[in-house]
């Protein structure tokens, strides 16, 4: 509570001292940028499919919020967090973009949330996974939607462990959010009665998986966690059909792996998967209709992470209209008042150290006799309570306090 006062009592100091000078909207326009991988091994994850949900986002909220006109900007950031931030640098200063938002790949994200501190911008993270986000380099202005490593170890994980996959092996990303997702599955099975076997990190973009998974299969491991996304997970499933893993009685767990992913791998190969997202567009007529608008856009059902990306780019116009204003402190306060309640998440709520929760779902992908259709991928096998699915701000190693300073 301390942050939201400090935030508050600047926000209402700044309006009564500055009204007279003071542009409710800076530049005249609000300007959101969607940063994100639209061209490697997460393009299907988000890509241009989420810059389509942001644009679905401001034409639903009316096109202007202040009477000042909406606009999005995206770019592609090859999963390189210099080119990333080099972009994030040259939106601010030049372009006068408001906030960024979407940020697949985690090193990506905390590079851009580090330098939008220092710029005192906004950001909201719906593509990458890492909990340091609202853990140690947590931030005033930046917020984390959709998912995170500690409730996809607590969905995927705490399903499995519990029905008897108790020892594990993990093929891990090389980076920060392959790192966060083994520690953090592998902490969740020991806790609860299981051992780590061991792991083996690959590069990523890797296309042959094939000396990885032998590594795996000769643990002797119940379960073969994934601790990678995209391309990564799809061709290490892949390769693992081809050496019988999962015929031989091992089973694989795809620790970040959604629709966009099953739609492209199919179910003959993805059929039996565990799996946590935080929506799915089967789960209720409200969902059928926004996948249905989305589809007509796109030929494509949305995933959790471009759900994710409209309803972060819908709050953000809620909190400028709340603030009065598009400054990033009035702004960022609103964000952690304001409930989180549309079509992507019931509910919600957003701590002080940014972090998003509602609930999350366990699912499993059908078998190819199961499915009526394109895109109906989908049983849901329980439902994760927000506040089991995501850490605490004080168990997330957030220092709030410091964002007095």
């Amino acid at each position: 509570m301390r942050f939201k006062n400090l935030l508050l009592a600047a926000s209402s100091l700044a309006l009564v001292a500055g009204a007279a000078q003071a542009q409710e909207v800076s530049n005249d326009v609000v300007k959101i940028g969607i940063l994100n991988d639209q061209s490697g091994v997460y393009a299907d994850f988000g890509g241009q499919w989420s810059v389509e949900a942001a644009k679905m986002a401001v034409e639903d909220y009316g096109g202007t919020v202040l009477g000042k006109p909406i606009e999005i900007v995206s770019a592609d950031h090859q999963n390189k967090a210099d080119i990333a931030s080099n972009i994030a640098r040259e939106w601010y200063d030049v372009q006068n973009v408001d906030a960024i938002m979407e940020l697949t790949t985690s090193s990506v994200a905390l590079a851009v949330q580090g330098l939008s501190r220092e710029k005192e911008k906004i950001t909201i993270t719906t593509g990458a996974a890492t909990t340091e986000l609202t853990g140690a380099q947590c931030s005033p202005y930046g917020f984390h939607w959709v998912y995170d490593t500690h409730a996809l170890a607590v969905g995927t994980g705490g399903a499995l462990v519990k029905a008897g996959g108790d020892s594990w092996f993990f093929l891990t990303a090389d980076y920060a959010f392959g790192y966060s997702l083994e520690e953090q599955t592998g902490n969740f099975v020991k806790e609860n009665g299981g051992e780590v076997l061991g792991a083996v990190r690959h590069p990523l973009g890797t296309t042959d998986f094939s000396s990885f998974l032998l590594q795996a299969q000769s643990s002797g491991a119940k379960v073969i966690g994934l601790a990678n996304a995209g391309l990564d997970t799809a061709n290490a499933i892949k390769g693992a059909a081809e050496f019988g893993i999962v015929q031989a009685g091992q089973q694989l767990a795809g620790l970040l792996f959604t629709l966009a992913e099953v739609h492209g791998l199919g179910l003959e190969a993805a059929q039996g998967l565990n799996l946590t997202e935080g929506w799915y567009w089967d789960q209720s007529d409200e969902n059928r209709e926004f996948a249905a608008k989305f589809e007509e856009k796109t030929q494509r059902k949305p995933n959790m992470v471009q759900a994710g990306t409209y309803s972060a780019v819908m709050q953000y116009l809620k909190a400028v209209e709340a603030a009065g204003t598009d400054a990033t402190a009035e702004v960022a306060a609103k964000l952690h008042e304001l409930p989180v309640e549309d079509v992507f998440a019931k509910k919600g709520t957003v701590q002080e150290n940014g972090r998003m929760v509602y609930d999350m779902y366990l699912f499993q992908v059908k078998a190819p006799g199961d499915s009526k259709g394109p895109w109906d991928y989908y049983t849901e096998v329980a439902k994760v309570p927000g506040g089991e699915a995501f850490l605490s701000v004080e168990d997330s190693g957030c220092d709030v306090a410091s964002f007095a300073n």
